[in-house]
């Protein structure tokens, strides 16, 4: 019989692809041969039911308000915990134990955009006690128990808008620090945005954390209203500091592609936050109204609770000398980190491909010379 052209070139392809596949499962055992289906990466990796893997990863979720929490090296989801958004699975948010953890000074917000998990430390070296996490849209941060895996504590944080220079915390978990990345209307009130310059302040907010992990709004430094993006803290030789990038130093409120990006060089802001204490015990703070919430869970009463909080206390540089200092750090600096031996203070420039490296030890020397360039609302630079 006549077989038609188009039957037997499927044939043939067909009894070709089938050859390929036995000739591929044919090499299975021949070592560095036959590509991705001859190899066993997958073993490489694989955590056998009951066994545990090496790590635990903490992912913030983004938008989702949660953190993921995956198995290293299997990759293994092992459980979302609910954070900054209702859970239905779970029930948070949605039932009456746990629906105060979601309270803000504007009400039930039951979203936000997680960023920047952050584990506490001792000597500078995580100890796996708990995870901060922030909000990023309506500015918190929640500290999650690394006991139970739940969150356990969120805070609200005033005089700040938009919550990405955070949580991260110093050397020993003294602190949990966060930066405003939009400067804002300081004190409270309604003006003109064409006034952001006269009538904006930037805030970075020290959260102190208690023996037991419990937070409070330790004091908060005025700052010109930069956008404070990124933050480490110091350690070693730097500890007691905190140090902060910062871009818009143009203190623009439009067209910030173009407006805020014209200096050649913005900041890294130095914070010596043991000299900010000696202020704090000095008095030489401003107690200043602002509205925020507190929520706590407690694993005792399976219940949480939530108290507004309606004053912090304001530090300002001018007012308190070598507290804070600018480093001038091209160009519209995002991350900045620390090296192990507390040295070097490193910036990469977010519209410029290169990295800055401060040193510590030089930047000392520079302020006891006070050989500086200009001063910026009180702050030397």
């Amino acid at each position: 019989m006549k077989i038609p052209i188009g039957i037997h070139s499927l044939s043939m392809l067909l009894l070709t692809g089938l050859g390929l596949a036995l000739f591929s499962c044919g090499q299975q055992g021949a070592p560095n041969q036959g590509g991705a289906l001859a190899s066993d990466v997958a073993s490489q990796v694989y955590v056998a039911p009951g066994e545990y893997d090496e790590f635990y990863g903490f992912f913030s979720g983004g938008f989702s308000g949660q953190v993921s929490v995956y198995g290293i090296p299997s990759g293994r989801l092992l459980k979302v915990i609910p954070v900054f958004s209702v859970d239905g699975e779970k029930g948070y948010g949605f039932n009456e134990e746990t629906k105060p953890m979601l309270q803000t000074s504007h009400g039930f917000v039951p979203w936000d955009d997680a960023h920047h998990p952050e584990l506490s430390q001792t000597n500078g070296e995580t100890d796996g006690r708990w995870v901060f996490i922030n909000g990023n849209n309506t500015p918190r941060i929640a500290r999650i128990d690394l006991t139970t895996f739940e969150t356990v504590e969120i805070i609200e944080i005033p005089n700040s808008g938009g919550n990405h220079s955070s949580p991260f915390t110093t050397e020993n978990t003294e602190y949990v620090v966060a930066g405003t990345r939009f400067g804002v209307p300081y004190p409270q009130k309604d003006v003109a945005i064409d006034s952001y310059a006269e009538n904006f302040k930037g805030m970075l907010t020290f959260i102190k954390v208690g023996p037991e992990g419990g937070m409070e709004i330790a004091f908060q430094v005025l700052l010109p209203a930069f956008d404070y993006d990124l933050a480490h803290s110091g350690k070693g030789a730097s500890n007691g500091w905190t140090f902060f990038t910062s871009y818009n130093t143009e203190e623009k409120n439009t067209l910030l592609e173009v407006n805020a990006s014209q200096n050649d060089k913005d900041f890294i802001a130095a914070v010596n936050w043991k000299k900010a204490e000696e202020y704090i015990k000095q008095g030489k703070f401003q107690e200043v109204p602002a509205q925020y919430a507190h929520n706590v869970y407690s694993d005792k009463t399976h219940t949480g609770a939530s108290t507004m909080m309606d004053k912090v206390k304001v530090l300002i540089p001018s007012e308190c000398p070598g507290m804070v200092y600018f480093l001038p750090t091209p160009k519209s600096p995002h991350g900045v980190d620390v090296d192990p031996t507390g040295e070097y203070i490193v910036g990469n420039g977010k519209l410029s491909v290169n990295l800055t490296v401060h040193s510590f030890s030089k930047m000392l020397k520079a302020i006891e010379a006070k050989a500086y360039d200009t001063e910026i609302a009180g702050i030397p630079s």
